[in-house]
């Protein structure tokens, strides 16, 4: 091998460990960023609970298990940790990659940034407000005529946070579809052409995200989704990289 080939090649070895070396300290500070907000939680774990278990009324939960409890709020605070330092998680991964990105992505990822949080939590709230306290009200009457209810604390706080978790995600479609048509990777003509299938997968989503097989909880969330495309669409129309006519 020539000199000129071990150079480029000592080259690349360098530019990969700097890059696995930049991953390691973005890693490292994301995981200490969300243990402060893990701890942060926990402080308040009381009032947390409180939170989550207001859609259930006057449900009496209950915990089988020595460890059970002490499990259930370790879970649900790192659970809270996560949703709190998502905006910095986001920023994270953003400056990992923006060496990648020309100028002009990298505006639309730091305009995207704060959208992304943003919806996370509109997310959040519709799930907590809207989907929540129906489907729970569902679960805990279901049958009650024929068993006394005595809901486990810790199977009740796991479906909790898996719906607000799933929701805030699906609520990034928007963001996510605007950005790609900036981008130039989708166009709004091209989503609007996939309309009827982005339909049936809402209610194939609904059914996994929900906790319930009653149509009425399903449709909650699937007409949700179904807005949340079209305003895909109509964003990525109005926002979408405009295409060169000579080109």
């Amino acid at each position: 091998m020539t000199e000129a080939g071990l150079r480029v090649d000592g080259e690349k070895r360098l530019t990969i460990l700097g890059h696995l070396a930049e991953l390691r300290t973005r890693l490292v500070r994301s995981v200490i960023a969300v243990v402060i907000t893990t701890v942060f939680c926990f402080v308040f774990y009381h009032w947390i609970f409180e939170l989550l278990a207001r859609p259930a009324g006057a449900t009496q939960f209950v915990f089988i298990e020595v460890t059970e409890m002490l499990g259930t709020v370790f879970r649900v605070c790192l659970t809270g940790g996560v949703i709190l330092a998502v905006p910095y998680l986001t920023y994270e991964f953003v400056m990992f990659v923006a060496p990648a990105l020309t100028p002009k992505e990298k505006k639309y990822v730091y305009v995207a940034i704060p959208w992304i949080g943003l919806m996370f939590a509109a997310g959040v709230v519709f799930g907590y407000f809207v989907l929540i306290p129906p489907a729970i009200r569902f679960l805990v009457t279901f049958g009650s005529d024929i068993a006394t209810p005595q809901i486990r604390i810790g199977n009740y706080a796991n479906v909790v946070t898996r719906l607000l978790l799933a929701i805030g995600l699906v609520f990034e479609m928007p963001v996510v579809s605007t950005f790609l048509a900036r981008l130039g990777i989708v166009n709004g003509q091209w989503l609007a052409s996939k309309r009827k299938w982005a339909v049936v997968l809402a209610f194939v989503i609904a059914a996994v995200i929900t906790p319930t097989w009653d149509p009425i909880n399903q449709t909650l969330v699937a007409l949700p989704l179904i807005v949340l495309y079209e305003l895909s669409i109509w964003l990525a129309r109005l926002f979408g990289k405009r295409r060169n006519p000579g080109g």
